[in-house]
């Protein structure tokens, strides 16, 4: 690449359903000089992994899968001939839009006139939320379970318990059914579900007993989960048997590389923005989950994306 391929009007951090409709967005309104870098090796972000419907409804008129949704994101940014730039990893951020971007070619720095971060969010694992036991196979978060379900065609436990009651962790259930893992129940130690009702009732759907104020406290097992221990707000335990442990929710921001801008961040570590999406330096822009605690869905996501890809086109153009 020569010097000037590596400058842009606009740099996406993020290929999911906000960062790639920000493009769209960009490019409907006459900002054409604009790339999208995604780490990983393929577009659309967390949908690929959902193998389950609904998606889609508000953007494509139609309920599809999260891959087929995926997808059909993916093709849309090839038809405005947006320039996505895959298995391309930002590793720092400078103060006027200066980024360096490792990719499968090596290393290069980019110029941005502005900066996207769309980088969306991660679940917490076990080591964050300080679940003893010992560390046996068969323990995984809903992204690492439904890339293996959907992605890799692997089984990771038949009856797992599920730690969490928030959207995803329905989510995860339907992951499940998908692939015939029978849980055996769902864990919330909050006192009432972290979903909106009644969808915390589809649990019983699927013939999973949700048990609210129980809080995992010990993974037991050798070679794999056997067991685990759990408290209720009583102060009594019980020893469930399982194969499995699945921890759904409880997101963080993925905010390293707004740490590294320096950008302003508020409590739970995502970045401060005005209602245009615009962050504490002027330059940069977030979007997606990457600000929001709950998680939102994918067409969320996606509109937001589009309302701060036209913030950004008329910021250019003024």
């Amino acid at each position: 690449m020569n010097k000037s391929s590596h400058r842009y009007d606009v740099a996406i951090i993020g290929a999911g359903p906000s960062g790639i409709a920000a493009a769209l967005a960009l490019k409907n309104n006459g900002i054409n000089n604009i790339v999208v870098l995604e780490r990983e090796s393929q577009a659309g972000g967390i949908p690929r992994h959902c193998g389950h419907p609904p998606f889609g409804l508000r953007e494509y008129k139609r309920v599809l899968t999260g891959p087929v949704y995926a997808a059909k994101l993916v093709e849309s940014a090839q038809q405005a001939k947006i320039d996505i730039q895959l298995k391309s990893n930002v590793i720092s951020l400078g103060d006027r839009g200066e980024l360096v971007v490792l990719s499968p070619q090596g290393k290069y720095m980019l110029q941005a006139k502005r900066v996207l971060i769309a980088t969306g969010t991660r679940e917490t694992p076990r080591s964050a939320r300080k679940v003893t036991g010992d560390r046996a196979m068969g323990i995984c978060n809903t992204g690492a379970l439904q890339s293996m379900v959907y992605l890799k065609q692997l089984i990771p436990f038949r009856c797992p318990v599920i730690i969490g009651s928030e959207l995803v962790s329905f989510s995860a259930l339907m992951t499940c059914k998908k692939a015939g893992i029978k849980p055996i129940m769902m864990l919330e130690e909050k006192a009432h579900p972290r979903v909106a009702w009644p969808l915390h009732y589809s649990a019983y759907l699927f013939s999973v007993p949700l048990k609210l104020n129980h809080k995992l406290v010990n993974i037991i097992g050798d070679k794999r989960v056997s067991a685990v221990r759990v408290l209720d707000n009583k102060g009594k335990t019980q020893e469930i048997s399982c194969d499995g442990v699945l921890f759904t929710g409880q997101f963080t921001p993925e905010s390293t590389l707004a740490r590294m801008a320096g950008l302003l961040l508020d409590k739970q570590g995502a970045p401060v923005t005005d209602p245009s999406g615009r962050c504490s330096n002027a330059n940069y822009y977030a979007v997606g989950n990457l600000l929001h605690d709950p998680v939102k869905r994918a067409d969320q996501c996606w509109r937001k994306g589009q309302l701060v890809g036209e913030a950004i086109a008329k910021d250019l153009r003024d």
